[in-house]
């Protein structure tokens, strides 16, 4: 049973999705990925979006630990019912987090929210790398300067393509998965200096 590792929530259990339809982060993944990106500090006051989201067990985690909002978006029937219970774990007056059914490219076309500072996607391994490609692109436009987006694969899966502005920090492999992260750099104002 996986649960939140760390935080407000640090110990809740999660509610998993009822079908083989997703493939959960191992806690050992999830572990290693939040003190990563708790040494780069980015999660306090992060604005989260958790894309292909499962159980939200990502998103969740990140506001545990500090985000002050999330989108979990997944379109599958099956994960309703535990995004809602997961977002519900954490959800407070200073917490906002919200869940989304409908497809990550559906949901990318009509985002309308803040930019995004930190972005998790953990597509089924049987995404095309086209495919995902696509979503990343479709991404980029509502990424906060100095955004950090971290992309799960399976390890046999090659790296992804993204847009040409983002910027790789780091790929660690744990067994079976595969993480990328990338940020999104900070443009120098060339009038200043």
């Amino acid at each position: 049973m996986s649960r939140i590792i760390a935080g407000t929530a640090g110990g809740q259990r999660l509610t998993p999705v009822p079908t083989d339809a997703t493939r959960p982060t191992t806690d050992r993944v999830k572990e290693a990925l939040f003190s990563r990106l708790e040494s780069w500090d980015v999660l306090r006051d992060a604005v989260v979006l958790d894309l292909y989201a499962g159980s939200g067990a990502l998103g969740v985690e990140a506001v545990s630990r500090g985000a002050t909002t999330a989108t979990l978006v997944d379109q599958a029937n099956a994960a309703q019912r535990a995004l809602k219970a997961n977002a519900s774990l954490v959800s407070t007056q200073r917490t906002r987090v919200e869940v989304s059914r409908r497809s990550v490219n559906a949901f990318l076309s009509t985002y309308s929210g803040p930019d995004v500072t930190l972005a998790f996607l953990d597509p089924p391994y049987p995404l095309s790398e086209e495919a995902l490609a696509e979503t990343l692109t479709n991404l980029d436009p509502h990424l906060a300067p100095d955004a950090v987006i971290v992309v799960e694969r399976s390890s046999r899966s090659p790296q992804p393509t993204v847009p040409a502005r983002w910027h790789a920090l780091k790929e660690r492999g744990y067994g079976e998965t595969t993480l990328w992260f990338y940020e999104i750099p900070v443009e120098e104002d060339p009038s200043a200096g």
